[in-house]
Formats: structure tokens, sequence, C-alpha cells
């Protein structure tokens, strides 16, 4: 039985990373599997991954190129490009940067509220900085959100 309440989820890069990260820790290793199950439901379509244009600007810079491509392949092949109003989603991107956000991080979250899609990041900062925001959106790690979402 599928319980994610969002039918969109949005990764940001350092949670699509985390499965290329040193997988000799445990916490890694922990989200590492998670985001694999995430991807899982993606591939069965009982969610979409919203994917923006930050992801891409982000994965560009991404030097080892088989981390780089194995993104693109998977943004290409499954990432929803949600229409969402650029103007607005700049605006609310410029609010959380005012507000302590790093600028990927602001945009990040800003096209994930856009398209009404829960958020996923292994960012503890990121995660902190969204709890004390008035967030419209679901926030948390890939393990609450396997939890949350009853994924198996």
């Amino acid at each position: 039985m599928n319980v994610i309440k969002s039918e969109f989820v949005y990764l940001d890069v350092c949670a699509l990373c985390r499965p290329f990260d040193d997988q000799r820790y445990v916490r890694i290793r922990l989200e590492s599997e998670a985001i694999h199950l995430i991807l899982e439901s993606v591939r069965l379509r009982r969610v979409k991954l919203v994917a923006s244009p930050v992801h891409l600007k982000e994965i560009q810079d991404i030097t080892d190129p088989i981390e780089r491509n194995n993104l693109l392949a998977l943004l290409d092949n499954y990432g929803e490009w949600i229409g969402v109003n650029m103007n607005e989603t700049r605006q609310r991107a410029e609010r959380f940067f005012s507000a302590g956000f790093g600028l990927a991080d602001a945009a990040h979250v800003a096209f994930s509220e856009a398209a009404n899609a829960d958020f996923v990041t292994c960012d503890d900062r990121l995660l902190k900085k969204c709890d004390k925001s008035n967030l419209n959106i679901w926030c948390g790690d890939p393990l609450e959100y396997c939890i949350k979402g009853g994924l198996k």
C-alpha cells in the first residue's frame, strides 16, 4: 500500500549524490539505501521526481564524470519538469537567501515549494533552516521520507 501523501518528491543534489558518497559510514549507507527506495518509487511511478534548472547547474559542476552522467541520466529518464511561475519562484528563493539559506539551497527549496513537492535533503543545517522557515511543504531527510511514505 502506498501511503505517500504528496504526488511529488524533490531530492536536492546532496540527496541525489548520497549513493556516490563514502559508504563506510553507517549514516551514509542508510541514507543511500533510503535514496534507492525513493528512486524505486519514482521508477514504479508511485511518486514523481521533480527536476529543476538548479539540479542541472549543480550537477554540471560535479567533477566525477560517472557520477555526473548517472545523475543527468536519472533526471533525463525520470525527472518531471514542472511548470512553475519563474518570477514567483525566484522571489521566494531570494527571500530564503536573505534569511540565511545558501544560494543553491534557497533555489532548491523554492522550486520544491512551487511544485508542491516533499523536499528531501541529507544536509542537517539546511533542514534546520527549513524547520525555522514558514514552508508550505514537508521537508526531511531520506530516512524520514521513507518512514513517512511507508517505503519498504
